[in-house]
């Protein structure tokens, strides 16, 4: 019933509030910042299945607000840092949708930790020099606090950076999907401070990688889901030969078959969600198997929409290609569906062919 009242609440504030204006009174009318932060940081104390329903409506609408770079990414890195001390100062502001939170992770494409070239060097008076080029950085142009992963002679690791120092420049990426932003952060000597400990910064990517894509996998659903919707609501309307087009067994076997991959994907999606939930050992196989199917699913309902809306499905004045742009971008972020299939062949002691 909760949960029920989340998703209400959640959609019922994107209704009023359309765009990037939600983020303030999602923030501070239902707590959507802090849902996944303990109450000691000033959050709601609540898991993943919280987040998954908010996650789907953000879907649903393809809201730009920055839940998944801040309250996703940059809070779970602090959290999985084990740094009390930098959690207790940046966690209540991030917590309150007062600050937005990014992590620079991603290089030349990858989101294998293990391909991090970013290097971090030790200076006086515990500060490290940073030196490398980070892409794909949620939000990261209207970012206040900025998390780098770096690689120091103890291994990868996390650092904090000032987002307006000297040798940090942000520069907005031109991506296909408008409504997701992300930027180009270059680092030139650009100091840091250590969060958490030198070279702990694998482990905390790898945790951090299966909460996202359990996040987004259930994105994906809410977004998919609703391109059926408007699908199912044209076939209705649409008319060809003096009937709707949503009477004639073609279309009706392509809508049922978008229909199942939509109900699969939502099982893989709930399946990591509740994974994460459980804090499961196994949630790295149910986070790969939820990023790759509800991609590849995401995908195809898309390109559904796009074909039996027909020519208006190819205009600006639809939101069919909103959707279609969104699923592409996000089946690329944090890995696409092949890299997901390898990472859990990996867990199951296979050979990915």
């Amino acid at each position: 019933m909760e949960q029920q009242e989340l998703r209400a609440a959640v959609r019922s504030v994107l209704a009023r509030h359309p765009g990037a204006a939600a983020w303030r009174p999602l923030s501070e009318q239902i707590g959507i910042a802090g849902l996944a932060v303990p109450e000691q940081y000033g959050g709601a104390g609540c898991g993943a299945v919280e987040v998954h329903v908010v996650m789907e409506e953000l879907g649903r609408q393809l809201s730009p607000v920055p839940l998944l770079g801040s309250a996703v990414l940059t809070v779970q890195a602090l959290l999985a840092s084990g740094d009390g001390t930098a959690c207790a100062r940046l966690l209540p502001q991030l917590t309150a949708g007062r600050a937005i939170g990014t992590l620079a992770w991603a290089e030349q494409g990858s989101w294998d930790p293990a391909a991090i070239r970013t290097t971090a060097t030790a200076g006086p008076g515990g500060t490290w020099r940073l030196d490398g080029a980070k892409e794909h950085v949620l939000d990261g142009s209207q970012a206040d606090v900025l998390l780098v992963a770096a690689r120091t002679d103890a291994g990868v690791s996390l650092l904090e950076v000032d987002v307006n120092g000297p040798g940090v420049n942000r520069e907005a990426a031109v991506t296909m999907d408008r409504s997701r932003t992300q930027s180009r952060v270059v680092l030139r000597h650009a100091e840091g401070r250590l969060v958490g400990g030198n070279g702990t910064g694998e482990q905390v990517l790898r945790r951090v990688l299966d909460l996202a894509c359990t996040a987004l996998a259930a994105e994906q659903v809410g977004a998919a889901e609703r391109c059926l919707e408007l699908t199912v609501a044209h076939a209705r309307d649409r008319r060809q030969f003096g009937r709707p087009i949503g009477s004639f067994q073609a279309v009706k076997h392509r809508l049922a078959d978008a229909y199942v991959l939509v109900e699969s994907a939502r099982s893989a999606a709930l399946g990591a969600a509740l994974a994460a939930a459980d804090e499961s050992p196994e949630l790295t196989r149910y986070a790969a198997v939820a990023k790759s199917a509800c991609s590849e699913a995401f995908s195809a309902v898309a390109g559904e929409m796009i074909q039996l809306h027909g020519g208006i499905g190819i205009t600006w004045e639809h939101d069919a290609h909103r959707y279609f742009k969104r699923a592409h971008g996000s089946s690329r972020l944090f890995g696409p569906p092949a890299w997901h299939r390898a990472r859990l062949c990996a867990c199951l002691g296979l050979t990915p062919t």
